[in-house]
């Protein structure tokens, strides 16, 4: 028994692993070449999802969103994980997971998924408040 202990306080921040993936895409690698190196790394499906909505395809975009963002629960999870609980922006290798949901979201709304888009902004303020929304 942790005496002292505030017990309201609620899960520690998950903290992902590096994602080696990150360097290969630094060093200006196809993404489409990642995946298929890394295919559970969310990074770079983020990074697909991103290049599919510049390029004015909100259904690929929307996809590969999808697929980075259920990469990046199988992720959290076999880092401790619970189904809640923070995680932080900051924390380099969560940006991957952090912006598929930022990215799924944007398509959702761009295809009329208008649910769906009010329960990842929920879902992303309750993992961290501070990402970015671009």
């Amino acid at each position: 028994m942790d005496i002292g202990k505030d017990l309201l306080d609620g899960p520690p921040p998950t903290l992902l692993p590096d994602d080696p993936a990150a360097a290969e895409l630094a060093s200006g690698q196809d993404p489409e070449s990642v995946v298929r190196a890394h295919p559970a790394s969310s990074l770079a499906w983020a990074v697909l999802a991103d290049q599919a909505w510049d390029a004015g395809r909100p259904v690929e975009s929307y996809a590969y969103a999808r697929v980075g963002y259920h990469r990046g629960l199988d992720a959290l999870r076999r880092n401790g994980w619970k189904g809640h609980g923070p995680v932080p922006w900051r924390h380099e290798p969560n940006q991957g997971f952090l912006r598929c949901l930022r990215s799924l979201a944007r398509a959702a709304g761009a295809i009329g998924e208008h649910g769906e888009v009010d329960r990842l902004g929920v879902f992303i303020d309750d993992c961290d408040p501070s990402v970015p929304r671009d």
